[in-house]
């Protein structure tokens, strides 16, 4: 059985996100071994605290990724 760890700063992504997030990654996995891997597929999401996670040697905040999302950055051109 899979297991798919996600880790995702805490409060960028929505519950409704997370879910779509869960959904997607178990088709994916569906779609590259078949059906029968569905009911056998975990997805976890772990939350990192805002200030805990860096990239480029900066602290990356929620609002940060969300500034970067209404700019169309990608977070990695920004390190």
């Amino acid at each position: 059985m899979p297991l798919v760890t996600i880790d995702l700063i805490k409060d960028v992504f929505s519950p409704a996100q997370k879910a779509d997030i869960i959904s997607k990654v178990t088709e994916t996995m569906v779609a590259i071994e078949g059906e029968a891997l569905r009911s056998v597929t975990w997805v976890r999401i772990n939350e990192v605290e805002q200030g805990d996670w860096g990239i480029g040697g900066q602290l990356l905040r929620a609002a940060d990724v969300h500034a970067m999302a209404a700019a169309g950055q990608k977070i990695a051109e920004t390190a």
